[in-house]
């Protein structure tokens, strides 16, 4: 496939404890609720109180599991894993959850984030003597963890979270519980649900609906949460720091239908667009959104404008990532391969086109051509976030800071570049009154400003790939 210019999220995690229930079918479907978070790989980790048992693979969470491989995943008790590899290749030694004996049984770890002091505790670990057989910071979470000493998991979780550094959600299998963990900046998202007979911790409340689940709140910054026999018991692992949730969650990761910071985040992504339309106002026809993710913005913009909104474009739901490269003619048709125009809709029409972010620009010109070769008269962008110019190390994969087309060209040479007839973005301070929030957010990639200080500098391409090979390949 043509490469997206989007933001991608580190990975989708959960964690059932639920005897009467078929744990590892309820993991899957939890798991398939967030695909949307990691589509290379999947893994489900079940323990029966005595032994793990484990099944993962490349793919889709519906490409992974079959009938088959789900009915030896035997127990009360089970954590899930969707992935998309930020440190780590895309290879399936990499694919989670991860999973150890020790003394105490089996220890299981699924992550969600990005340890910015990885390297280093990597190093400490080779140089104690222990084996690593992955390119991933997870592993080093899990070994930290078995070795952490104390008399109990919950001590050892603690002694970790004092240890790593960086953004984390964490879910972890013992033999007789699930632990769910948030980092205490906040920056990954982390909920918890009730079943009628087990609780469950899941990246994002989305995955309660698939499995019968209501949710009963969101994991703090720094909070631990137990589900076992005894049903559930949060506790303070580590103490909290400025909140720094990741605003990119409400802006685009986050399903519409999850609920974050007590918010749904679909009215969220309205209320953004509402204030997009009152900072850059246009004289139009139609409003049009990119789909999907534009869509929730779209519509606020077009209900504060008063401009009708309409469907322009239409999104392939079935255009998923392909291990089949494409040509460099088929590269250059790429937009066409994902979305289709409705000329009907557009044909002498002025159009404002709402998009989420634009990141490296490789989108954003073929959409707005899509529109002009159906009809469109006139072709406004508008953006629901402020220009990104920094990258990120909390475990978001996206372009270095040389292939940000924001932090290389001024909004007008964007402009130009894209071939629109203009362009707007909607403001730092718009953003955080739409949400609501004077801070409690990172915007690191807006700002350059984050949320603790890291182990590197801003880098470029060839650095950014010298950096990744001290995890190995």
């Amino acid at each position: 496939m043509y490469e997206d210019d989007k933001f991608h999220d580190e990975c989708g995690i959960v964690g059932l404890y639920a005897p009467q229930r078929d744990v590892a079918r309820h993991t899957f479907f939890a798991l398939y609720a967030l695909q949307h978070r990691g589509q290379e790989a999947a893994g489900i980790v079940s323990c029966d109180g005595r032994i793990a048992h484990v099944h993962k693979g490349m793919g889709l969470v519906s490409q992974v599991f079959n009938e088959d491989n789900l009915h030896h995943l035997r127990g009360d008790l089970a954590i899930g894993h969707t992935r998309y590899s930020t440190t780590g290749s895309s290879k399936l030694r990499n694919t989670q959850p991860y999973i150890l004996e020790t003394l105490d049984g089996p220890l299981a770890i699924g992550h969600n984030g990005n340890l910015i002091n990885a390297p280093q505790l990597r190093r400490e670990l080779l140089e104690r003597g222990v084996g690593l057989q992955t390119s991933t910071d997870s592993e080093v979470i899990i070994h930290l963890l078995a070795g952490a000493g104390g008399p109990d998991w919950l001590t050892r979780i603690r002694i970790l979270m004092a240890k790593i550094e960086g953004a984390y959600s964490l879910v972890i299998l013992t033999k007789d519980a699930i632990y769910g963990v948030r980092d205490p900046w906040g920056l990954r998202p982390l909920v918890l649900g009730k079943l009628e007979d087990g609780y469950v911790v899941a990246s994002e409340s989305c995955a309660f609906a698939t499995i019968g689940a209501k949710m009963v709140r969101e994991i703090q910054p720094g909070e631990i949460v137990r589900l076992d026999a005894n049903g559930y018991k949060i506790t303070q692992g580590a103490p909290a720091q400025n909140l720094a949730f990741c605003t990119f969650e409400q802006i685009y990761f986050a399903r519409p239908d999850s609920v974050l910071n007590g918010k749904l985040v679909h009215q969220t992504r309205q209320k953004l667009g509402g204030q997009l339309a009152m900072e850059a106002p246009v004289d139009a026809d139609i409003v049009v959104p990119v789909p999907d993710s534009g869509t929730p913005h779209a519509i606020g913009y077009a209900q504060m404008s008063g401009i009708p909104y309409s469907e322009g474009l239409i999104k392939s739901r079935y255009i998923g990532r392909t291990f089949i490269q494409p040509t460099d003619e088929l590269r250059k048709v790429g937009v066409a391969m994902k979305f289709n125009p409705l000329p009907d809709n557009l044909a002498g029409r002025r159009v404002v086109l709402v998009d989420d972010s634009i990141v490296r620009g490789n989108t954003s010109g073929p959409l707005v051509q899509m529109l002009r070769d159906a009809g469109a008269r006139e072709v406004h962008v508008r953006v629901a976030c402020p220009p990104i110019k920094f990258p990120c190390f909390m475990g978001v994969d996206m372009a270095s800071q040389s292939e940000l087309i924001a932090a290389n060209l001024t909004i007008a040479e964007i402009c130009a570049h894209i071939g629109a007839d203009s362009l707007a973005y909607l403001s730092l301070p718009g953003l955080m009154k739409a949400l609501k929030a004077e801070n409690g957010y990172c915007n690191a990639c807006f700002t350059g400003d984050y949320p603790f200080s890291t182990p590197i500098q801003l880098f470029d391409l060839q650095e950014k790939e010298q950096f990744a090979q001290m995890w190995g390949d």
